[in-house]
């Protein structure tokens, strides 16, 4: 898991605010440092502030905002885009880097996974 010194930024975007909420509270107490933005228009506000190491889509968000979404983080981030799902038929989201379940131990076990990766990148 990630401590202090990680400084590792998420954005978590979700038209839930429950579930935003409660994906706040399980990434800050993984040591994540979280931003969350519910709607669209705060989305795209945070997406366009740029610095973040990975950006979370929850699956209450339309498919149209999804891609918004996704363009303008990738305009402003070179971070890890992370689509949540509701299952396999879901529409593919196109510029995600990941596509997963939303449950919470995936989520930390994939994140874990990019910071890990990031790191590894960083120090070659």
């Amino acid at each position: 898991m990630p401590n202090a010194e990680h400084n590792v930024r998420i954005l978590s975007v979700s038209y839930d605010e429950l579930l935003l909420k409660m994906r706040r509270m399980i990434l800050e107490n993984a040591g994540y440092a979280v931003v969350s933005a519910h709607g669209l228009e705060k989305s795209l506000e945070e997406c366009n502030k740029g610095d973040f190491d990975v950006f979370v889509l929850g699956h209450s968000i339309p498919s149209r905002d999804k891609r918004q979404m996704v363009e303008t983080f990738r305009r402003n981030c070179p971070g890890c885009i992370i689509s949540l799902t509701r299952g396999a038929s879901e529409q593919r989201v196109e510029g995600a880097d990941y596509r997963i379940d939303p449950d919470p131990e995936p989520l930390l076990k994939l994140i874990a996974e990019i910071v890990q990766k990031t790191e590894s990148r960083s120090k070659a």
